[in-house]
C-alpha cells in the first residue's frame, strides 16, 4: 500500500489538457463523494458544500470567470468546493444533535461539547469564521486530489477564478455559501506535454527537521 500511494502521487500532476471524450464513471464519482464526506474538519462540523457543474451553459460561464481555462470545458467532471458563510447557533446545535444521536448518547453526555461549540465558535467574528471555514475546504481538496490519484483520475485544483462572480452565477449567497476552490477531474489528453515533465520538489532534507 505504501508503494501504491507514493506511485499514485508521483503519477499525478495538475493536468493542463484533458481528453474531452472521457466521462467520469458513476462509481468513481460515488467514491469521491464518500471521500469528501469523510474528510476531517474542525469539530467535525463539515461547514462545506460541493457542487458538480454539469450544465453546459454554466460551465461556459464558469470558464469565463476562471480566466478561460479550457480544463473546465474538457474535463470529465467539474466540482466547486464551497463553504458556509456563517455557523449560527442552529447549525451548531444540529451538529451536536447529530453526534448525540449517531453515537446513542444522552443529552447529559453531549451538553459539555454543545456548550463548547457555542463558546468557541460563537465568540468568533464573522470574518474569522469565514477564514476558518475556508481552511476546511483546502483539507477536503487534499483528500480529493489523493483519492483521484489512487483512482488513476487526473485532477486540477484551481484558485484562479473570480469567486464573487461565481457566487453570483451559482446564487450561493442566498444559500449561505461561497465558492473557495474548483477542481476539474478527468483523463489527461495524450498530447498534454506536461505529463512528461519531471516533477519538481524540494529535497526532503530541506522540508523536515527534528527537534
Amino acid at each position: 500500500m505504501k508503494n501504491t500511494l507514493i506511485e499514485a502521487l508521483q503519477w499525478r500532476y495538475a493536468t493542463k489538457k484533458y481528453d474531452p471524450t472521457f466521462q467520469l464513471d458513476p462509481k468513481d464519482k460515488e467514491t469521491l463523494e464518500r471521500v469528501l464526506q469523510l474528510t476531517p474538519t474542525s469539530y467535525g462540523l463539515q461547514p462545506l458544500h460541493y457542487i458538480w457543474l454539469e450544465d453546459k451553459a454554466l460551465l461556459e460561464k464558469t470558464k469565463t470567470l476562471a480566466w478561460n481555462q479550457q480544463q473546465i470545458i474538457d474535463a470529465g467532471a467539474v466540482l466547486v468546493l464551497c463553504t458556509k458563510t456563517e455557523l449560527d447557533a442552529a447549525y451548531l446545535d444540529a451538529h451536536a444533535d447529530l453526534m448525540r444521536d449517531t453515537r446513542n448518547m444522552q443529552e447529559e453526555q453531549i451538553k459539555g461539547f454543545r456548550a463548547h461549540l457555542h463558546t468557541a465558535i460563537g465568540n468568533k467574528s464573522a470574518a474569522h469564521v469565514q477564514v476558518w471555514n475556508d481552511k476546511q475546504a483546502y483539507i477536503a481538496l487534499g483528500q480529493l486530489l489523493t483519492a483521484c490519484a489512487l483512482l488513476q483520475l487526473d485532477a486540477t485544483p484551481m484558485e484562479g477564478f473570480d469567486p464573487i462572480a461565481l457566487d453570483e452565477l451559482l446564487q450561493l449567497k442566498e444559500k449561505g455559501l461561497h465558492s473557495v476552490l474548483i477542481c476539474t477531474i478527468g483523463k489527461r489528453a495524450a498530447d498534454d506535454h506536461y505529463q512528461h515533465l519531471q516533477k519538481v520538489r524540494r529535497p526532503k532534507k530541506s522540508l523536515f527537521s527534528t527537534r
